[in-house]
């Protein structure tokens, strides 16, 4: 991690979950972590209890579904703080939604968090990294199993949010080529968890359900993923991890 220390990041989704894991970590890291969510009082709440790390947290209030507000979070960042160096693209929703009976602004909600927000704020940092000749761009995009294979759960019906998850896997595979063919040195990965015990899970299901499901099944925390983070950047500049699959351990599906 050292060759990343005292360089920005910019994490979606920096609020709560794998967002919140995965800024307090870099902090710890060396790294400067500006954090983008709707709720900013909760990113700025996060060094509470470690104060040290708050002289290099910046928290912007931004809806990821927002072209607009994406564009200039970017621009203040580099303008305010410094060019970033990593995208973490992490913000996502979860909301049940089946093809037959499913409502189709869930289906549009879903697609305008998970990928359009997601596309947009990779275009952003690709666009910066480029105009201000950063040699170590990273973009890391936290995908999830459902964006690898096609499963039902006991939990709730995932149609909706599988399809975004395979957008964004695709489009992930996309990038990267793009970046090839245009001669950028810009790393990628497509992060693709298996079931991860956050809120953002918890608050889209019945809450007895959820806790005999996390009582029948392993999952992971939202820190094994900061860990993995944190890993990918502790790689040479020449080692390009562009997919990486993490379950927790005897995870059926």
């Amino acid at each position: 991690m050292d060759h990343y220390k005292g360089k920005i990041v910019v994490v979606t989704g920096a609020s709560s979950g794998i967002g919140a894991a995965v800024t307090k970590m870099l902090l710890k890291n060396g790294m400067k972590v500006v954090g983008l969510a709707r709720r900013k009082e909760r990113i700025e709440q996060l060094c509470a209890k470690e104060p040290s790390l708050k002289k290099n947290l910046c928290a912007l209030k931004v809806d990821i579904t927002s072209e607009k507000e994406i564009v200039d979070a970017f621009k203040w960042i580099t303008q305010n703080v410094g060019p970033l160096s990593v995208l973490v693209n992490n913000a996502g929703i979860v909301r049940p939604g089946s093809i037959i009976n499913g409502e189709m602004k869930d289906f549009k909600s879903i697609m305008d968090t998970n990928v359009m927000g997601a596309t947009v704020a990779a275009r952003e940092a690709v666009s910066i990294i480029k105009k201000c000749n950063i040699v170590d761009g990273y973009i890391i995009n936290i995908n999830s199993v459902a964006g690898l294979s096609v499963f039902k759960t006991p939990l709730m019906d995932m149609a909706f949010y599988q399809a975004s998850k395979f957008a964004l896997n695709a489009l992930s595979k996309a990038l990267r080529l793009e970046l090839q063919h245009c001669g950028l040195k810009i790393r990628t990965c497509n992060v693709s968890p298996g079931f991860v015990d956050t809120e953002i899970v918890s608050h889209a299901m019945d809450a007895e359900q959820y806790k005999q499901f996390l009582e029948q099944n392993p999952s992971l925390a939202s820190e094994d993923l900061a860990q993995a983070i944190c890993y990918l950047l502790s790689t040479r500049p020449i080692v390009e991890i562009t997919e990486l699959t993490i379950k927790p351990l005897g995870e059926n599906f």
